[in-house]
C-alpha cells in the first residue's frame, strides 16, 4: 500500500514514513489504518520512534524501521486481525516472538 505523495489519506487511515536513516536516508511511505496504532506491535514499534525523533516533529509520523521488516510487521498485524475478525473469538492466540525484527 505505497501511496503518492499528493494523495489525501481517507478518514481512518493514518500516513507514515518508514525508512532507516543510517541506510539511504530515503523514507518511503505508506498508508495504514488507525486501527494499527492500538495494536501491541505497533505500539512498541511508536515507542522507538519516540525514542528516535521524540514527540516533537514535523510532517508525517516517521517510523525507525526497514521497509522489509515494517511490511512484515503489516502482515502479522493484519494476519492476527483478519483471523480475530473470521473467528470471532476474544482470546485469539499472541504472535510469539512479540517485535523481533533486527531494524525495528
Amino acid at each position: 500500500m505505497q501511496e503518492d505523495k499528493k494523495m489525501k489519506v481517507k478518514k481512518g487511515w493514518l500516513a507514515v514514513q518508514v525508512g532507516l536513516e543510517d541506510e539511504d536516508g530515503e523514507f518511503q511511505r505508506f498508508v495504514i489504518p488507525i486501527s494499527f496504532l492500538y495494536h501491541p506491535l505497533f505500539k512498541r514499534l511508536l515507542e522507538k520512534a519516540h525514542e528516535v525523533y521524540g514527540y516533537h516533529t514535523t510532517g508525517p509520523l516517521r517510523l525507525p524501521c526497514s521497509v522489509d521488516d515494517f511490511l512484515h510487521l503489516r502482515w502479522r498485524i493484519e494476519k492476527e486481525s483478519n483471523n480475530h475478525h473470521h473467528h470471532h473469538n476474544h482470546n485469539h492466540p499472541h504472535l510469539p516472538g512479540a517485535l523481533s525484527f533486527h531494524s525495528c
